[in-house]
């Protein structure tokens, strides 16, 4: 009866309000409150369910909410137990109301979480919510050599946005069961709720058509996924409150489609699976009625491999080319009056008659098509949703036209952004110029990992932790925006992803590993790439090394980060120290001297590093492209401890030599083996100041 007592009084008297602190949670939840207790967990979280409800869904949920609590274990902390007393006598009690609909876009994933010196609760209204909660738990333990204990704390949360995706690209590069599935793990530490799964492109066609067996075995070339390991994904990705929505890109980017069918083809050629990156336009026909039986046939199959109630049928990149040198096509078009205002083929037209056809074929199959925001146009109704990458103007006339709509402009992870850059954009800021309820057809948005310059070996160094920022601003209210302290809990989150089975860490390791050669040559290497970046956007296609679906993604900018943690800190240390040096003498704060050593320090170990990194990237052949960089690397360490000096003496550097340095930065920047470094513009700032 006490225990009883004691769980009654934990879900009903709340915690003295605090100010907002956010620990080591990301996403931020929507409000939390701190207590100054915590409660310690001895050997092993003991733990139990209640739900009013029964039935096969309800086992089902049990299941997903016991894998889950299973995910919370952490080195020394113990295997959770599970109680089956009547009465809430474990540690952690969990109780929600239902099963949630997976399936249901908007389902209710709240919940709250309460953690008292005597113990846990979570509550929530279905089951997804408490799938939600027990992240949450995962990061607020914390271990110490004591053992391992729970900060006192009340939690109130729900997602800002219903849809909170990733995109993982299996067409470019094929990513195995395991690098799948870690992934979803990954996403739901990070209360993402969305996989889409990008598999068919010209470079592959990844999933098992037992109807149109040729799209797999020729189109995918022995790498695909059969219909038993989708069922698997889509298992494993329930248990873990995520949503599986299948991309199959058409009519543009279809060139596997074609090898493996060439009737689809707009033209007379045949084509094999397209071994090269890039835009192609190579497209299928939209006018021959046999296209649409193909298929057809193909989307009455998926439908009914693929659960989820949308379905992604791509609809981008494709300019026409080959329908406008095509006669037939061409009189197609004249004949059906798409045609522009100056009586020319109007391309755009002909999509949107195919994406009304295929729009209806999914349909009936009952599902809601999602296509590129190529797709929108007039005459597309507006049960298409419409997904943004080319930026925020096509997701508000999309909206304004009555269509639901994803962001994923500005999510592009492989462009190799920062993860402030992409944490910066929202979905639906406050100067959007939608009216109440076209901000309601904002669904959320996307990460989007494509895969031409990752493989399954490194897939997980550039989507994580970057992504969580993504996650935050899809899930965390609007007014969270701090950077530094977003900074702070992704490392926190980064460390836990490692502990979770992620690559991201070990995979990038093993690489310099392998290309350093010996455990001596390993330091200097590492020291090297832990500042360079790979070139963003796009620029990897045109900087002089040609790559196929064939090439090996094992050199130095496959190992570089995407975003270097040691460049961001240092400038962030050198934004300190200037703050500090522009104060009078007589003001400066007496951490002024250590700022002073710490910036030092770094420069001089980069001054040094060239001597003893430069042997061992002239004896490797995929290495040696990178000795420039070194070299630029103790220039411009070399300057900014000239530069620092000079700060320390309160001298200001004369017209001439800041001149010179500048030019030298400025040459500093050119890339080579397709990375640049990361630390210069914190170098130009430290060098400039005043």
């Amino acid at each position: 009866m006490r225990l009883l007592v004691f769980f009654l009084l934990l879900l009903a008297s709340p915690l003295a309000a605090q100010p907002t602190d956010t620990r080591t949670l990301l996403p931020v939840p929507a409000e939390a409150r701190w207590g100054a207790g915590r409660f310690q967990v001895k050997s092993g979280l003991s733990w139990q369910v209640f739900t009013p409800s029964q039935g096969p869904a309800t086992l089902a949920a049990d299941s997903a909410v016991a894998e889950a609590v299973a995910r919370l274990q952490q080195p020394g902390t113990g295997v959770p137990q599970r109680l089956t007393s009547p009465l809430p006598t474990a540690s952690l009690v969990v109780q929600y109301g239902r099963p949630g609909n997976l399936l249901k876009v908007g389902e209710d994933e709240s919940y709250s979480l309460r953690v008292t010196p005597m113990g846990v609760a979570l509550n929530a209204a279905t089951h997804l919510g408490v799938l939600r909660g027990l992240a949450t738990l995962r990061q607020l333990l914390l271990v110490e050599k004591k053992g391992l204990y729970l900060p006192e704390v009340d939690i109130t949360d729900s997602p800002r946005f219903p849809w909170r995706g990733l995109l993982l690209d299996a067409a470019r590069h094929f990513m195995p069961l395991p690098v799948i599935k870690r992934n979803l793990d990954a996403m739901w530490a990070t209360k993402l709720n969305v996989l889409h799964w990008h598999l068919s492109d010209d470079q592959g066609f990844r999933v098992e058509s037992r109807t149109l067996p040729r799209l797999h075995t020729v189109g995918g070339e022995g790498q695909f996924y059969t219909q038993a390991q989708v069922r698997e994904v889509l298992r494993y990705a329930a248990r873990r409150g995520i949503r599986v929505v299948p991309e199959l890109d058409m009519p543009g980017h279809a060139t596997a489609w074609l090898a493996a069918y060439p009737r689809l083809a707009s033209n007379d050629s045949v084509y094999g699976v397209a071994r090269r990156w890039g835009v192609l336009n190579i497209a299928m026909d939209p006018t021959k009625e046999s296209t649409y039986g193909l298929l057809d046939t193909l989307l009455t199959e998926m439908a009914g491999l693929f659960p989820d109630p949308y379905f992604h049928i791509g609809g981008d990149e494709n300019d026409g080319r080959q329908w406008k040198r095509n006669p037939r096509i061409v009189a197609f078009m004249r004949q059906q009056g798409f045609v522009t205002d100056k009586g020319l083929p109007d391309k755009h037209a002909l999509q949107t008659y195919f994406n009304r056809r295929i729009l209806g074929m999914v349909t009936r199959q009952g599902k809601k098509m999602i296509g590129w925001d190529e797709i929108l146009g007039p005459g597309l109704p507006p049960d298409a949703v419409i997904q943004s990458w080319r930026g925020r103007k096509g997701l508000y006339e999309a909206a304004k036209a009555g269509h639901q709509t994803l962001l994923s402009n500005g999510y592009y992870i492989d462009l190799n952004y920062s993860a402030a850059t992409h944490y910066a954009v929202d979905p639906l800021p406050q100067d959007a110029p939608l009216t109440e309820a076209q901000r309601q057809l904002v669904l959320g948005g996307e990460a989007t990992m494509w895969a031409e310059f990752v493989d399954s070996v490194i897939v997980d160094s550039r989507i994580w932790p970057r992504t969580a920022a993504v996650a935050e601003r899809l899930w965390s209210p609007a007014t969270v925006r701090n950077v530094p302290d977003m900074y702070r809990r992704l490392a926190l989150v980064s460390q836990d992803l490692d502990r979770l089975g992620l690559h991201h860490r070990t995979a990038p390791e093993q690489l310099l590993r392998q290309l350093a050669g010996t455990p001596a040559a390993l330091p200097p290497l590492r020291t090297l790439a832990s500042v360079l970046e790979p070139v963003k956007e796009y620029k990897r296609h045109f900087q002089g090394f040609k790559y196929t679906t064939q090439t090996p993604l094992n050199r130095l900018v496959d190992a570089a980060p995407a975003e270097s943690d040691v460049a961001r800190e240092f400038g962030w240390r050198v934004d300190s120290l200037l703050a500090s040096t522009s104060l009078p003498a007589n003001q400066r704060s007496t951490s002024t001297k250590k700022m002073l050593k710490q910036v030092r320090s770094q420069l001089e170990q980069w001054q040094q590093n060239d001597a003893r990194v430069q042997p061992v990237l002239q004896q490797n052949l995929t290495l040696r492209e990178y000795a420039p960089l070194s070299v630029n690397l103790k220039t411009c360490a070399t300057l900014a401890l000239e530069r620092l000096r000079l700060l320390e003496k309160n001298q200001a550097p004369t017209p001439a030599w800041l001149a010179a340095v500048r030019q030298q930065l400025d040459a500093a920047k050119a890339p080579a083996g397709q990375t640049e470094l990361a630390v210069l513009p914190h170098l130009r700032r430290l060098v400039e100041a005043k």
